[in-house]
């Protein structure tokens, strides 16, 4: 039996060259593209990315929705609690009848009046 014998580099570079060679010639005889064929393909994919790209705004506008919607909660909630805590800071006065004011006002009057004498 004979022994193995590894190719050198020139029977590598022919074997490479023919491959190529090969391959172009393939390359040639294939049939050209059909025009009908690559504007459906072209067509295919300007609706495929259109409708990628509308998918993409419709989240954009969602996102942005939650965004401006979180942010007006926190506004009420914050508003809520500024009022609760100036409600607290703040003595409420008991609600006067008319009888009642016109007391207190003739009161101050007459204390006026009293101070000038």
């Amino acid at each position: 039996m004979a022994k193995f014998k590894a190719p050198d580099f020139n029977e590598r570079a022919a074997a490479a060259r023919a491959a190529k060679q090969s391959a172009l010639e393939k390359l040639r005889a294939a049939p050209a593209p059909d025009a009908a064929l690559i504007a459906e393909r072209q067509a295919a994919r300007a609706a495929r990315d259109a409708a990628a790209a509308e998918r993409r705004e419709a989240r954009l506008r969602a996102t942005a929705e939650e965004k401006a919607a979180k942010l007006a909660e926190q506004a009420r909630e914050a508003e809520a609690l500024r009022a609760e805590a100036e409600a607290a800071k703040r003595p409420e006065r008991p609600k006067l009848t008319e009888a009642e004011q016109k007391a207190a006002r003739d009161a101050r009057y007459a204390a006026r009046k009293a101070r000038k004498r």
